[in-house]
């Protein structure tokens, strides 16, 4: 087998090596910044949810305080308006969905289920940070970032202190079992951004096929180069001074040898070379004479 071949096959080997524990650690850094990109996003999204409900309580309720004594006008609800902004939202970014769950909710859509309540039972018990998470759905797995929903408004209680308390039009329309008996500083639900799994994971496989694609180009080129220098530097040279030697052995004396001015080890080889056959001419001169 030849040099190159057997050097071609340890950079392959090597290569593969490197290749799959790179290949295994870059598919964690990228899953996991992936996640991590959802989950800015997420708390983006939230963001501008509590915007759109501190601009509604602020500006829009006390705009339509007449009109509510006549008919409840849900507008005013700042749960509803983040609610349809982010409906709104989805049009683009469909990806994604929100909802505001809540344990005694005036709107039975924003009813909490059952993983929605473990999560605000666990602000209720002094949770702080954000909840982040997957879970699995019929539709597949889903990853989501959660945030406590917390009456720090005392307006918040003018509909949801007492029934009595409660604004005639608010109860005529959702009646009179649900959305009452909030308190100040009560964590009462959770904010949630969902996406499925499959958009991270999409993102992390994209990144990871161009940096896999890359590495193997760039190792080709290396190989490519590797193979070219190693032939004009090493395998060329030895195979001059290999079919020199082989001649020389066969009687050639008078053979022209390469001319390789250089300070390594084929420059050694090859002025070595050049002795061996002036030693042989001048014994058989010496034989001859």
């Amino acid at each position: 087998m030849k040099l190159l071949v057997k050097l071609n096959i340890v950079l392959l080997t090597l290569f593969a090596a490197a290749l799959a524990g790179t290949a295994q650690l870059s598919w964690t850094l990228l899953h996991r910044n992936a996640q991590t990109e959802i989950a800015e996003t997420a708390r983006l999204l939230m963001d501008t949810a509590l915007a759109a409900r501190s601009y509604t309580s602020r500006q829009i309720g006390p705009l339509l305080d007449t009109q509510m004594k006549y008919a409840f006008l849900p507008q005013t609800i700042p749960a509803y308006s983040a609610t349809e902004i982010f409906q709104d939202l989805r049009q683009k970014h469909p990806e994604y969905s929100y909802k505001e769950a809540t344990l005694n909710p005036t709107n039975p859509r924003d009813r909490a289920v059952e993983w929605e309540a473990d999560i605000i039972n666990q602000y209720r018990n002094g949770r702080l940070e954000d909840v982040i998470g997957s879970r699995e759905t019929p539709a597949g797995s889903s990853f989501y970032v959660s945030r406590p929903i917390k009456i720090t408004d005392r307006a918040c209680l003018l509909c949801h202190s007492t029934l009595e308390a409660a604004p005639r039009t608010l109860v005529e329309r959702y009646g009179t079992a649900n959305g009452f008996g909030w308190q100040f500083n009560e964590v009462i639900g959770a904010q949630i951004v969902s996406v499925p799994t499959s958009v991270p994971l999409a993102r992390a496989a994209a990144a990871f096929k161009a940096f896999m694609g890359a590495t193997a180009i760039v190792f080709l080129v290396i190989a490519a180069i590797l193979n070219f220098l190693i032939w004009r530097v090493v395998t060329r040279p030895v195979v001059m001074l290999s079919n020199l030697a082989d001649r020389i052995s066969l009687g050639e004396l008078e053979v022209a040898e390469p001319r390789f001015n250089r300070a390594d080890e084929i420059g050694v080889l090859t002025r070595s070379i050049g002795r061996m056959r002036q030693s042989l001419v001048q014994a058989m001169k010496m034989l001859e004479a």
